[in-house]
């Protein structure tokens, strides 16, 4: 039993001291390389020599875009390496140890900070330079795809990496040479697609519905486009609380709102104007030859409206009126015989309804003098001619009041056709705006897109060879 057990107890006590002689071999070289190092100095052999450090960024994740604040909030992981002639040793001399891991805090590092998009430094101490790989330059933003999370709102489209060099600047400067990291981002739009800019459409086409509605109506045409004004306002804060202040470049989406508001005002406009022609009369406004030509004739042919030609009101009958027996006197017009639907010899025989010399003198008039009768016929005809002189001048009392009737409501027949040619014409109009504007600026968020290179005019697209 004892015998069997000591080899148990001996291989750990020598795995223990194997340990303890690791450590203490790390530690001495610690030691060794720490005695007398200052972590203040340049790692320079000479005063001439420039250190080289290369330079690699990892992106872990895409955070998010204040476009307000114009800031981009990332997760990086800066790589640099550098060779530091005073932490070298003979691996033979340390047990075959080939590899120290000291804190960050005991040696020197190079005095560089990430800034907004560059890494710079003065050439006459550090020379910057990007990172080596298998013999190629990392010249791209390096992804990890285990470790990086996809933002939902925007997409990397390019990652290039370049070193500059800026040839104004002095060589002892800071900024004479630098190291940039670009990121082209583009933005995901199904977002703002489902949430601003499908409803800023709808409610835009229910502004262009109004015109369906009867040209007199002008008031319901004005209430409907100023709540769609001011649901496009609502929305146009909505954005306004997004973009950035600045006047250097408006966004496509302000573009769109602010041009779906100057269309919603021109309706607006338009719904007043023609309310004021559709409510025009003869009393107030005399149409012009072309106006009646160009509405009432072109443009309704041109438009295929359905417009019922009026009768001529200024167009006066050949034939004159009967005023007591004589042809001079105020004319009767054809438009006011059709209105009237009554001859001129019926407005004689309506008066049969009086009586006494009027009624027999009219029947004689109408038969005419017999043979024999001719005297009494002429006496009855003496007798009556004052009451048939006041019974003609009561039609034509009639017949002008008539006329005058007829031309009122012909003249605002012609301006309410003037308002609905007018209304059809601005539909038109309003609609080709709308429906090209929107296309218009859709198109250019269509082109508007990143390039297929990063760098206009050079043709390499900074990526590894594998992507």
């Amino acid at each position: 039993m004892c015998g069997g057990q000591r080899p148990l107890f001996l291989l750990p006590l020598l795995a223990v001291c194997l340990g303890a002689e690791g450590r203490n071999q790390e530690e001495r070289l610690l030691g060794d390389l720490m005695q007398g190092y200052n972590p203040h100095l340049r790692p320079a052999e000479h005063d001439s020599d420039v250190v080289n450090v290369s330079l690699k960024l990892t992106l872990t994740n895409l955070i998010s875009l204040n476009e307000r604040e114009e800031a981009l909030t990332t997760n990086v992981w800066i790589e640099m390496q550098w060779c530091d002639y005073r932490l070298r040793w003979d691996p033979r001399d340390y047990g075959g140890l080939w590899v120290l891991r000291v804190p960050s805090t005991m040696v020197w590092r190079p005095d560089i900070v990430l800034e907004n998009k560059s890494q710079t430094y003065s050439t006459n101490e550090i020379n910057l330079q990007l990172s080596q790989e298998d013999g190629q330059t990392i010249e791209w933003i390096f992804i990890d795809p285990e470790a990086f999370t996809e933002n939902g709102e925007w997409a990397i489209r390019h990652r290039p990496a370049k070193m500059l060099l800026d040839e104004a600047a002095p060589a002892e400067e800071a900024g004479h040479q630098k190291v940039v990291f670009y990121l082209l981002i583009q933005r995901k739009p199904l977002f703002y697609v489902i949430n601003i800019i499908a409803p800023c459409v709808l409610i835009s086409s229910v502004a262009i519905l109004i015109y369906f509605l009867p040209a007199k109506a002008g008031g319901q045409k004005c209430t409907v486009a100023i709540n769609v004004l001011l649901a496009q306002t609502v929305f146009l804060f909505l954005v306004a609380k997004k973009v950035p202040e600045t006047s250097q470049a408006v966004p496509l989406i302000s573009k769109y709102l602010t041009f779906l508001l100057v269309v919603t005002i021109l309706i607006v406009v338009n719904a007043v104007v023609v309310l004021n022609v559709s409510l025009r009369s003869p009393h107030t406004h005399s149409m012009a030859r072309g106006v009646r030509k160009v509405f009432l004739q072109l443009l309704p042919q041109l438009l295929r409206m359905h417009v019922r030609p009026l009768a001529p009101v200024a167009v006066q009958d050949a034939h004159p009126r009967l005023q007591n027996g004589s042809s001079s006197g105020w004319p009767i017009t054809a438009g006011e015989e059709v209105a009237l639907c009554l001859p001129r010899s019926e407005l004689l025989f309506r008066q049969r309804q009086r009586n006494g010399l009027v009624r027999a003198a009219l029947e004689k008039f109408e038969k005419g003098p017999e043979s024999g009768q001719s005297p009494e016929w002429c006496g009855s005809l003496k007798q009556a001619a004052p009451a048939i002189q006041a019974c003609v001048e009561a039609c034509n009392l009639i017949a002008r009041a008539r006329h005058q009737q007829t031309h009122f409501d012909s003249g605002n027949k012609e301006w309410f056709l003037v308002g609905r040619v007018l209304d059809r014409v601005c539909f038109l109009a309003m609609l080709s705006l709308f429906v090209c504007g929107t296309a218009g600026i859709f198109l250019m968020a269509h082109y508007n897109r990143v390039p297929a290179l990063p760098f206009p005019g050079d043709p390499r697209s900074y990526l590894p060879s594998s992507d």
